[in-house]
């Protein structure tokens, strides 16, 4: 595994029991957000399972679902039928959207590249301290993962030709086509595409605008454009809780080093 990060979501059904208990058997896991008590604390990726179902069906912040959108090991999970059609469906969505912004015939690792991408698209810290090729190496080294993660559902979509032992697709870009897509958006994504291309005071109805978008030559760029404004967003609301979980000296040296790691990149790409 070399020195790779591993990155654990814990979804709770009770978080600040779960960091009170978590407090008293690891407290030097937190930052001085201990002393305010267990509500102020969030740590190990914890989330509660009601905000992660909400996350991964309307995309509200795409943190946690656009993780959820590459190959992952679920070690535990309960029988929460919610949940698991939850995380069918972010799924789903995830492969909505990159039809929406791909040309009408393309390749599987096409697909996964945009797919790997929709949870950086706005976020700042690829414009600062990511290597700018972590997408695609992402999706070169999990080929075979990302593959078996969607294969149902690509087979299972109407929407979609796909030549599987060729590793191609084709989809339909016509506005008929397109509006089919955009209508099963997530809601918040759909919202923020309501707001793109809505003037100011008109307030149409959300239907209406999906349609209007679907016969735009640049459809695929006002979803992107959508997808990067809750992106943007809940990027910077995490690296200000990061500073405050993991402690101020932590996140310099784990800055620092992601910043060492795309100068290594950009050299890569120069030689």
């Amino acid at each position: 595994m070399g020195n790779n990060m591993i990155d654990f979501v814990i979804a709770v059904d009770d978080p600040p029991t779960w960091h009170t208990m978590n407090l008293m058997q690891n407290r030097k896991h937190y930052s001085l957000l201990r002393f305010l008590g267990p509500k102020q604390v969030i740590k190990y990726g914890v989330i509660s399972t009601d905000t992660l179902i909400e996350d991964l069906l309307h995309w509200k912040t795409l943190y946690v679902s656009g993780r959820l959108h590459k190959p992952v090991k679920i070690l535990v999970q309960n029988e929460n039928g919610k949940l698991r059609a939850a995380l069918v469906s972010n799924l789903k969505s995830a492969v909505t959207a990159a039809f929406l912004m791909l040309p009408e015939s393309f390749s599987e690792e096409d697909l996964f590249v945009q797919i790997a991408g929709l949870s950086y698209a706005g976020d700042f810290r690829m414009v600062i301290g990511e290597d700018k090729s972590k997408v695609l190496n992402i999706v070169k080294a999990n080929l075979p993962h990302f593959q078996m993660l969607y294969s149902n559902i690509l087979q299972d979509c109407p929407q979609v030709v796909y030549k599987q032992h060729q590793g191609k697709l084709e989809i339909d870009k016509s506005p008929e086509g397109q509006f089919v897509q955009l209508m099963g958006l997530p809601r918040t994504l759909q919202q923020q595409i309501t707001r793109i291309v809505d003037p100011p005071g008109k307030n149409r109805d959300v239907e209406e605008m999906l349609l209007q978008v679907a016969q735009d030559p640049d459809c695929g760029l006002v979803v992107q454009q959508g997808i990067s404004a809750i992106v943007k967003s809940s990027s910077i609301t995490q690296s200000a809780k990061g500073i405050l979980t993991a402690g101020l000296l932590k996140t310099v040296s784990y800055s620092m080093k992601k910043l060492q790691k795309m100068w290594k990149g950009s050299r890569r790409k120069s030689h």
